[in-house]
């Protein structure tokens, strides 16, 4: 092999081996800058005095349906309308057990323990891992308003994905339906702002109120 080719061979191999080491640090990188401290653990069981919040499955379809998915008084201030028949019911909630073995899905049942079945839910909506940033959002079924179950479930569901790793947990709700907003303000939520026709849902484009909490503040329950 003469000299030319040895240096054309030597050059091939270094551009190969140069090619070689830009992808595992492109990799190396990308990893790096991947989020860190969040557990991932996904829709675990949680518990608390009154209350189980639990994965759905196809069996809750007609609890959901009957307990408040039908009711267009609960759907008023969220962006679904209310089911027509159970049959809907059963198709949303097969969508969600397919997601189940994700670890960053978070969506629990609200069972009450004294029914034995489900009564409403609450769920991570959005979620920003690089932020460490959660987005609740909840619903109850109507003969269960104003008996303090639903900041029952979101204090649950504040101290689990803080235990997860989350740094801030916020939602929001329409500035016509307060009193989710004492829900926030009751699990320790601080009003941050309102944001001018932000949102929208059955009851059309509305005003929203802002409230979070963050892990650097929160004395909630015990933590693991």
């Amino acid at each position: 092999m003469n000299k030319l080719a040895k240096r054309l061979t030597w050059i091939a191999a270094g551009a190969a081996v140069g090619v070689a080491v830009a992808k595992l640090s492109k990799k190396r990188g990308a990893r790096s800058a991947d989020p860190q401290g969040l557990r991932h653990s996904g829709t675990t069981v949680l518990e608390t005095e009154r209350l189980i919040l639990r994965r759905f499955t196809l069996e809750d379809a007609e609890p959901m349906y009957q307990n408040w998915a039908h009711d267009p008084e609960v759907t008023k201030y969220l962006t679904w309308p209310p089911h027509q028949d159970v049959d809907v019911s059963e198709e949303i909630i097969d969508s969600w057990v397919s997601q189940y073995e994700k670890g960053n899905y978070y969506n629990w049942a609200i069972e009450l323990k004294e029914l034995g079945e489900p009564i409403g839910n609450i769920a991570v909506v959005q979620q920003n891992d690089r932020a460490r940033q959660a987005h609740t959002g909840y619903c109850l079924g109507r003969g269960w308003w104003h008996q303090g179950i639903m900041s029952e479930a979101l204090a649950a569901v504040i101290d689990y994905l803080f235990s997860e790793g989350y740094l801030r947990i916020d939602s929001r709700h329409n500035v016509a339906n307060p009193h989710s907003g004492d829900v926030m303000k009751k699990c320790g939520m601080r009003y941050e702002a309102t944001l001018r026709q932000s949102g929208w849902d059955n009851s059309g484009i509305h005003d929203e109120m802002l409230y979070s909490i963050l892990a650097e503040d929160y004395t909630g329950g015990d933590r693991p």
